[in-house]
């Protein structure tokens, strides 16, 4: 019946400004353009990020979480980006951040091992 999830969706306030802050700050690729929304793409596989606009951008609910085969790097590039973070946290079998888009919605990104 269902094979996969097809896309993440997050609300933002402004359509462009976001996806521009996607592909400057995060490297995603806009693959598709829609009236008031955006498809990315992440990565160099997985399921992609869309970005809609409207009403009620995602402070604290529901977020994606993106995995990194170099976290620490992850954390030090985004940084040098200005990009808002929350503190480096390694539960001895997960290490993660979060960190925060222009709309200051919550994203967060993850390593362990595989």
């Amino acid at each position: 019946m269902l094979e996969r999830i097809d896309t993440v969706c997050m609300k933002v306030n402004n359509v462009q400004r976001a996806s521009d802050w996607y592909e400057e700050h995060l490297g995603f690729e806009v693959v598709f353009r829609g009236e008031g929304y955006r498809i990315l793409h992440v990565g160099d596989k997985g399921v992609p990020l869309t970005i809609e606009e409207g009403e009620g951008a995602n402070k604290e609910g529901n977020y994606p979480i993106f995995y990194s085969n170099d976290i620490k790097e992850t954390y030090e590039t985004l940084k040098g980006k200005g990009v808002q973070l929350g503190r480096l946290h390694d539960d001895g079998v997960n290490t993660f951040f979060d960190f925060f888009d222009a709309d200051s919605n919550r994203l967060q990104v993850c390593h362990y091992r595989e």
